[in-house]
């Protein structure tokens, strides 16, 4: 892998936190073998939302959306 400047002068210090940013994302990229599903975060789960019954219609049930039970 090569990496070039293309405008400025970076400081030693600076080239080698960008490269340790560009390194670690490389390792963590290569972690996850392709083709396998994207671990998902529990709040974007669907699953989480269908658990619940939802309210049946009728006249009290924009109560019954605030205030389960």
């Amino acid at each position: 892998m090569t990496i070039k400047v293309v405008r400025g002068n970076p400081t030693p210090e600076e080239l080698a936190a960008a490269l340790a940013v560009v390194r670690a994302r490389a390792a963590a990229a290569a972690e996850t073998p392709p083709g396998a599903p994207a671990s998902r975060d529990s709040w974007s789960d669907p699953s989480r939302i269908a658990a619940h019954r939802l309210p049946q219609p009728g006249p009290a049930a924009w109560g019954r959306t605030y205030w389960p039970g």
